[in-house]
């Protein structure tokens, strides 16, 4: 009964088995190993915290929905301050954090329905998205600028989805004069992340002050705002340190912005997420410059500047 006390006050205590050092060793690299990979991983998650949803391929950025289900809510105009109401479409899950966030524009005389296609299309890819209607259909591009901003405003600081938003991580679109409006936009506030015209319209030809990424959408077919005299000298008075994009669209006309077209959804996405999200793994889509083809007369462009 007392050898195993003797025992333990022993100045020359036994050597233990060497299966039991081989274990210890074995157990120690393992931890190592799995420190070295958690942090490895998280180095990486570190690398872009804004990155969202699965790998891009052609297939799922041309897909009617993304991975996101899509949950909707509607502002009355009574609601809002400085635009005319309008649907927010937002992921449904709350499981990735917040989101970047686009307001977007409908054109003179136009209603939100006429951009209403954007709204899910978007969101299921991980935006939270704000089709807005205007104070008038009249109204003018630089008033229609000032609304999608007072509409991103509200987005951050009242609506009901403002705790799913990054307040840091937002950009505009806008169809003819809404997109005349999403380049005053962009000028009016340089921290937006991305703006995107599509067959846009403005008496002001330069935009040399946009240091926004921008891309901007005409159609060969436009005779309401030709590619020659709106969204070519939009592109080329774009300075040539912003990250800028131009792609005609092929037998397209002013209005096809109003329904539903995989080309300007595939290159929207991916250039919303690039510069909203700050995701690389779509820059694939967007450098090389886009090939002529059946949908496509014509593109042009800067690869993405690396930040």
């Amino acid at each position: 009964m007392n050898a195993e006390p003797h025992a333990s006050r022993s100045r020359r205590p036994r050597p233990r088995p060497r299966r039991n050092r081989l274990a210890t060793g074995l157990a120690t690299t393992a931890a190592l190993v799995g420190l070295l990979t958690s942090q490895t991983a998280g180095a990486q998650a570190a690398d872009n915290p804004y990155e969202r949803g699965p790998a891009p391929t052609t297939a799922s950025i041309e897909a009617l929905r993304g991975p996101y289900a899509v949950s909707q809510t509607s502002v009355s105009q009574l609601a809002a301050t400085g635009f005319g109401g309008g649907t927010i479409y937002y992921p449904t899950s709350t499981a990735d954090g917040t989101f970047g966030a686009i307001a977007i524009s409908p054109g003179y005389t136009a209603y939100e329905s006429s951009i209403a296609w954007l709204g899910p299309r978007l969101a299921s890819q991980g935006f939270v998205v704000f089709t807005i209607d205007t104070l008038t259909t009249l109204d003018q591009p630089a008033s229609r600028g000032d609304q999608l901003l007072a509409a991103l405003d509200y987005l951050v600081q009242r609506s009901g989805v403002r705790g799913r938003v990054d307040a840091g991580r937002l950009g505009v679109m806008g169809h003819s004069m809404g997109g005349g409006g999403t380049l005053e936009a962009a000028k009016s506030r340089p921290s937006l992340q991305a703006a995107i015209p599509l067959t846009g319209w403005n008496l002001d030809k330069t935009w040399s002050e946009i240091t926004t990424p921008t891309l901007i959408f005409g159609a060969d077919g436009d005779t309401i705002a030709p590619v020659a005299t709106h969204s070519e000298p939009f592109y080329q008075t774009l300075p040539a340190t912003t990250d800028r994009g131009y792609l005609e669209l092929r037998g397209a006309t002013h209005f096809t912005p109003n329904t539903s077209n995989t080309t300007i959804a595939k290159y929207s996405i991916s250039w919303l997420k690039r510069f909203i999200d700050n995701d690389t793994r779509y820059e694939q889509f967007l450098c090389p410059l886009p090939a002529v083809s059946l949908t496509i007369a014509e593109s042009r462009g800067n690869c993405p500047h690396t930040s």
